[in-house]
């Protein structure tokens, strides 16, 4: 009995936490709608708000809701059907059955990549685990795009910081039309006498000697003693490093293991 008190209070929270946040959705462009009239079926409608934010309705015409909370779009229809006498204390409902105006977009490095409902409050964390969480290819960091007034700003979030930390201030609401992107890993290169020469993920402050262990360790014939790392400068001429076993690996170095001479 205690079980079945419990449940029923948990499943009327949920339902009444899910009733709050429909009201405060925000209705745009692309979402469909529902709506009926309380004794008046004959001006029930489904109907799909169209680019300029406008619904088509019976006996009022166009409406526009775009912008519109649920709450404020079902007051307006109200007040026009009052006002235009075609029903008494008209009492409105609407329902959101498909909703694409709040959405965000993760691209990327996830295994899940799409678009996502950021009605009510999303965080960047929680449309990230939507989208499948990030992938074994992909990066430490994202980078959230967002436009506001024309601009488009970019901030990079640091996912490994901020969980190591426990900050979670860059851990955002997302708006809509936000995107995620989760860049790729960055990636280092070894070869020569190494067991598995090729393309490595790089970790962060990794050392000559764990990219030797990402490698698979020397073969036979190799040895530790000069190594030799190609990297880019700034001016992305190539140079030669002689590289010693505590040297950092950085992204996009080519790490060269030689053949002993005895």
């Amino acid at each position: 009995m205690k079980r079945f008190v419990l449940w029923a209070l948990a499943t009327l929270m949920a339902l009444t936490l899910s009733n709050a946040m429909a009201a405060d959705v925000q209705l745009g462009a692309g979402d469909v709608i529902k709506v009926t009239v309380y004794n008046n079926p004959d001006l029930a409608l489904e109907t799909r708000i169209s680019e300029s934010g406008s619904i088509t309705f019976p006996l009022i015409g166009a409406v526009k809701v775009g912008g519109m909370g649920v709450s404020e779009a079902e007051k307006k229809l109200s007040g026009l059907l009052q006002s235009g006498g075609f029903v008494r204390q008209a009492q409105v409902n609407i329902i959101v059955t498909v909703q694409q105006s709040q959405q965000a977009s993760v691209l990327g490095q996830v295994n899940r990549p799409g678009r996502y409902p950021v009605d009510g409050k999303r965080s960047v964390l929680e449309v990230l685990a939507l989208a499948g969480g990030v992938s074994a290819e992909g990066g430490d960091a994202l980078v959230l795009l967002r436009k506001h007034d024309g601009k488009t700003t970019r901030e990079v979030i640091d996912l490994l910081d901020m969980v190591r930390a426990g900050d979670l201030q860059h851990d955002v609401d997302l708006q809509a039309d936000d995107v995620i992107y989760v860049e790729r890993a960055p990636r280092f290169y070894i070869y020569g006498e190494v067991q598995r020469p090729g393309p490595v993920r790089l970790e962060r402050d990794m050392t000559i000697l764990q990219a030797l262990s990402a490698g698979g360790g020397l073969t036979p014939r190799g040895t530790e003693r000069g190594i030799r790392i190609k990297r880019r400068d700034a001016s992305g001429k190539i140079e030669i490093i002689s590289a010693k076993q505590d040297d950092v690996v950085r992204m996009d170095d080519v790490v060269y293991v030689q053949e002993s001479l005895f």
